[in-house]
């Protein structure tokens, strides 16, 4: 309440009467202003609120007891009205309670409708309470009190009804929305206006991925007009914000216009782990895999592939490209240990960390050493084929060259491996006057080694050569 102050003032104003300039005293109050919700007050020295007021201020509640004195010079203490004025912004509107209590009378408006009236000259203070419903918007309330005699003391009020069965209102959608992102912090602030509800209990902020629904859990609830909203995920996603206004009663509003965020990515992806699969058809080796799951692939753009040197116990990189899956031939396919690693970037220059690393056995496509010292032995007449023994060899395959296909064939009854490095081979040819053999050591994975071939020619068999003849008996002469 702002009491009246006993005092007056006058403001000049510039007037002309036949083109000549002349100065008049106007008073202050009609160039008074109060701001809504403040109540305009206006001092009468009558009780039909006639001619101009005495005086003019702003009054933020209607609660004042003057006894039996004027209120304001100029304004006798009897026969005198007091006038209040305002028009404010209901938001939604809804059900509102006036309150009077007055000596002597008192009426009240709502847009020039007489909502109570109380107006005659009594004794002691009187009391009224009556429900009215408020419009949404903007609505002018004015309430005029007059005292005729005696004690002069006034009091009004009007306040929402917020019980739930009474309230059935929901409050107006918050206006002005606006969201800003802060790229460096990565938070997000949002701000709206002040909602004009008189019965307005707090607002809920939500927040969604562009291209789903709201939930029913809001982000925060919150008195205030602005969110600060630090949990955004750093990745790159577009998110949209909401603000509910709720009033007392529990109504929701509707939501304010959706605003977009889009957010810096600086979530690198997950891990790939490497698995160990086929090479491509042309290619007899194995290789190294960077896996990851459907989701996580459509964020890479990069993958790195690194292989450990098992001698100076350092990465290289083998691979860098846009496939998780490489075809590595650098390694010794031996049968040996290999030991790999990797990792993906995305588009947005995030890489994740390295996977576990990862160790398998290589595939054994080494050969052993071809046969040494392969030749031909005759054994009573017989061709043997002869050859030393090969370190890391299982067996040995004898074969004989065909002439007529022009390829090799088993040399060897029965079995095309054995274990022997001494074998009689096959003459599945034609007699002729030499054959074709070669023998190449195959090791337990199957690898085999170049063929060494030998010709078996028939003129070298021992009963090809004739003997030496004795000279002939009684050539010697005496």
């Amino acid at each position: 309440m702002n009491p009246a102050r006993r005092t007056t003032a006058t403001a000049l104003v510039l007037a002309t009467a036949g083109g000549v300039l002349y100065a008049t005293a106007v008073p202050a109050s009609a160039a008074v202003s109060c701001a809504s919700p403040v109540f305009k007050r206006q001092f009468f020295a009558n009780t039909t609120f006639t001619g101009t007021p005495k005086k003019t201020d702003c009054d933020s509640a209607i609660d004042q007891n003057w006894g039996t004195s004027a209120p304001v010079s100029g304004v006798p203490s009897n026969n005198f009205g007091v006038r209040w004025s305002v028009t404010r912004d209901f938001g939604s509107g809804g059900p509102f309670t006036f309150t009077v209590s007055a000596q002597d009378g008192i009426r009240v408006y709502l847009d020039g409708v007489r909502k109570i009236d109380l107006w005659k000259n009594v004794s002691t203070t009187v009391k009224k309470t009556v429900n009215v419903t408020i419009p949404h918007g903007k609505h002018a309330l004015r309430i005029d009190f007059a005292n005729w005699t005696g004690t002069a003391n006034v009091k009004y009020a009007y306040t929402p009804r917020t019980s739930v069965d009474v309230d059935k209102v929901k409050p107006l959608a918050p206006t002005g929305a606006a969201v800003s992102y802060d790229t460096t912090t990565g938070a997000a602030k949002f701000t709206w206006s002040r909602n004009s509800e008189m019965d307005l209990a707090n607002y809920r902020v939500y927040r969604r991925p562009k291209g789903t629904a709201y939930v029913s859990k809001p982000l925060a609830t919150t008195t205030a007009t602005s969110y600060t909203d630090s949990t955004l995920p750093k990745t790159g996603a577009a998110f949209y914000y909401e603000v509910r206004a709720v009033d007392k009663a529990g109504n929701i509003s509707g939501g304010s216009p959706d605003q977009l965020v889009a957010t810096v990515d600086r979530t690198p992806p997950a891990a790939p782990f490497v698995e160990w699969d086929a090479c491509s058809p042309d290619q007899p080796y194995a290789a190294p895999q960077l896996v990851t799951t459907a989701k996580n692939a459509a964020d890479i753009a990069w993958y790195e592939m690194q292989r450990l040197d098992a001698t100076t116990n350092r990465w290289s990189t083998v691979y860098s490209g846009a496939k998780g899956a490489i075809c590595d031939t650098g390694y010794p396919a031996d049968g040996s240990k290999v030991t790999y690693r990797g990792r993906a970037r995305d588009a947005a220059g995030n890489w994740s960390a390295y996977s576990a690393a990862t160790a398998f056995t290589t595939p054994d496509l080494t050969p052993p050493a071809a046969v040494a010292q392969l030749r031909v032995e005759y054994r009573s007449g017989v061709p043997h084929l002869v050859w030393s023994p090969v370190t890391g060899a299982a067996s040995y395959q004898v074969l004989q060259y065909d002439p007529a296909t022009g390829s090799y064939g088993d040399a060897r009854p029965q079995e095309s491996t054995t274990t022997q490095t001494d074998v009689v081979p096959r003459q599945l040819a034609a007699v002729a006057d030499s054959y074709r053999y070669a023998v190449r050591s195959v090791d337990a994975k199957g690898n085999a080694a170049a063929p060494v071939e030998i010709t078996l020619k028939m003129a070298d068999r021992p009963e090809a050569i004739p003997p030496s003849r004795p000279p002939p008996t009684g050539s010697m002469r005496g």
